[in-house]
This record gives C-alpha cells, sequence and structure tokens, in this order.
C-alpha cells in the first residue's frame, strides 16, 4: 500500500489472479492509450471526466500511461473535471481529491448546488434526486470552459442506451445526443469535426466488459475507495434492491433496517445508488463474482434506471453522461 495514501479511503489488492487468462487486457490497454492520445492531438480544449469511481480511475491510469507522470516531466494534457451532485459518497469524493493531487492534475469541480443557486436547476420536491440534473450543470461547464471532447468511463455493456454510443460520441450545439446521427467508425477512424458550439463526449473504454475492468484492477494493483469491497452498512430492501440507510435514503414505514455485508458495484449519486450484498474483499474476489452474475451493474445497483427502459436514453438525449 502507497505509504502516502489515507489508509481509511482504499483498500489494494495484494495478489493478481492466475485463473483466468487475462492477456486480451494488453489490447483493450493499447486501444484506450490510442485514443486519449488522439483527444489530445485533435481537440483544443478536451477534459477528462473523474468521478473518483474505478472506471475512470481505470481510465486515469491509462491516462498515466499515455502521458507519463508528471514528476518524471510528463503529465495529463487536460484538465479532470467533476459534476457534483452534493450527495455523493464522501468515501469517493476524498478519494478523488486525493488521486488529483498525486497526479499533480488540475481539477475542476462544478456543483449542481450552485446551478440551483442560480436558478438554472430547480427540484420538484427537496428530497427529489439530483442525478438526473447533472446534465444542466454539466453542460454549463462546457459553456464556461468552451470544452469541445469530454472523455468519459461509460461502457457498452453498462446499459442498452450505451450500447449504442459510438467511441467519439458526437453532441449538437444544445449538447444532445441523437442516435441516429451518430458518424461511421470504421477500421479505427474518427471523424472529429465539429461545427461552433458541438462537442464530442468520448468514451475510450467502450469495448471494455465490467470483468475487464476489475481483472485490469487486479494486474495493475489500482487503489479505489473503500466502498467496492466488502464492509457492513444498514439497508433495507425495496423493489429487488438493496437501499443504503442514510439521511438522504431513510427507511420508509414499515420498512425493516437490516445489516448486511455490502459492496458497491458502481458508485453515483447516495439518492439512486444501492450496494450489492457480497463479502468480496479484494479485486481477485471480485472478478470470481462477476464471472457468476447475469446481471449488469447498473440493472443491479441504479434506482433511477428503473422507472423506465428508456430512461438512461432519454437523460442521453437530453445531455446527460
Amino acid at each position: 500500500m502507497n505509504a502516502r495514501t489515507p489508509e481509511h479511503l482504499l483498500t489494494m489488492s495484494q495478489a493478481h489472479p492466475h485463473a483466468l487468462n487475462n492477456t486480451h487486457l494488453d489490447a483493450l490497454e493499447e486501444e484506450t492509450i490510442f485514443i486519449l492520445r488522439e483527444v489530445a492531438a485533435v481537440f483544443e480544449r478536451p477534459t477528462l471526466l473523474f468521478s473518483g469511481g474505478k472506471d475512470s480511475l481505470v481510465m486515469l491510469k491509462c491516462a498515466e500511461k499515455a502521458f507519463g507522470k508528471k514528476s518524471e516531466g510528463g503529465g495529463l494534457p487536460y484538465p479532470l473535471l467533476m459534476i457534483d451532485t452534493g450527495h455523493n459518497f464522501k468515501e469517493v469524493t476524498d478519494f478523488r481529491d486525493f488521486r488529483a493531487q498525486e497526479m499533480g492534475a488540475e481539477l475542476i469541480v462544478r456543483s449542481v448546488e450552485d446551478s440551483m443557486a442560480r436558478g438554472t436547476v430547480r427540484l420538484a420536491h427537496p428530497g427529489e434526486s439530483r442525478n438526473v440534473h447533472q446534465s444542466v450543470t454539466l453542460l454549463e461547464a462546457i459553456e464556461e470552459f468552451r470544452f469541445d471532447a469530454l472523455i468519459g468511463g461509460a461502457r457498452r455493456d453498462e446499459e442498452k442506451a450505451r450500447a449504442k454510443e459510438r467511441i467519439f460520441s458526437h453532441r449538437d450545439s444544445f449538447g444532445q445526443w441523437q442516435p441516429k446521427a451518430q458518424r461511421p467508425e470504421l477500421w479505427t477512424l474518427f471523424n472529429t469535426r465539429l461545427q461552433p458550439g458541438e462537442h464530442f463526449r468520448v468514451f475510450p473504454i467502450s469495448n471494455w466488459t465490467e470483468l475487464d475492468v476489475w481483472q485490469y484492477i487486479a494486474r495493475e494493483n489500482i487503489a479505489l475507495p473503500s466502498i467496492y469491497y466488502t464492509h457492513k452498512r444498514d439497508v433495507v430492501e425495496r423493489k429487488g434492491l438493496l437501499v443504503p440507510v442514510t439521511e438522504l435514503t431513510p427507511p420508509r414505514e414499515g420498512e425493516a433496517v437490516v445489516v448486511r455485508d455490502v459492496r458497491f458495484r458502481t458508485v453515483g449519486d447516495i439518492t439512486c445508488t444501492c450496494p450489492v450484498e457480497s463479502t468480496a474483499a479484494t479485486p481477485d474476489d471480485i472478478v470470481i463474482e462477476t464471472l457468476a452474475t447475469d446481471v449488469s451493474e447498473r440493472g443491479a445497483t441504479r434506482m433511477d434506471d428503473k422507472t423506465s427502459e428508456a430512461s438512461m436514453e432519454k437523460r442521453k438525449k437530453d445531455g446527460y453522461f
């Protein structure tokens, strides 16, 4: 464990998986590094979306390999950007700040709460999830910094709408995604031409799966926020999900609070992200669990994706990540 890393922020694998062949990770890593370098070469004002979650940490590791470490004369050629709902898990935002500082990277944080103060975001009621409203704050940040490319950690295996994405996903001058207007990507050739006001969302790990991510985390010994691994937590069972009991997500009348061994497969806003029951304490353990699962991580953990079959696609058309 890195002696500079606050121990309460992370759990790190001490072993590498031996049972599975992971040589395919070399090709995935090479593709990701190529895309990260392509963005730096083609666009004037790119940024890397960085939440402190596992996918963005995998991308950051690949970026470190692509551009080198600042301490060694290299460093990221673009800033990191986080859209904060104000309801994120503290373990994750603390780790986000730590990792950005460790890399010597510029970290830009824009908050949904600031959009609320400006009046550009209005909640239907105080308890409404702010997750969907990140789109407004993101589009405001794009306008503020005139970003022309935003690198994100979305993968095609996560959800149906994301499976439709190109690696270089074109967005119009309103920040909207039009599935039928996406550009062909034959032979790894990317059409990156933009009209004024337009931008791209770029997804370097599109072709990775959840299993690939965890195998890579194990192989590269990537440190993660501790909530990705097993821990005891108060939860209630609701609509087939384990909802964490917090000030933002209290139990409803008639719900029984129970303590379970859980971990988070994906991490987002507290109001819409649920853990899964698990005793997996290392990436190797999670690799084994992932091999046995038949539900995507968003399908198993995200309350906001259960509102309708097309909920994610609608949000993407409105400017969501």
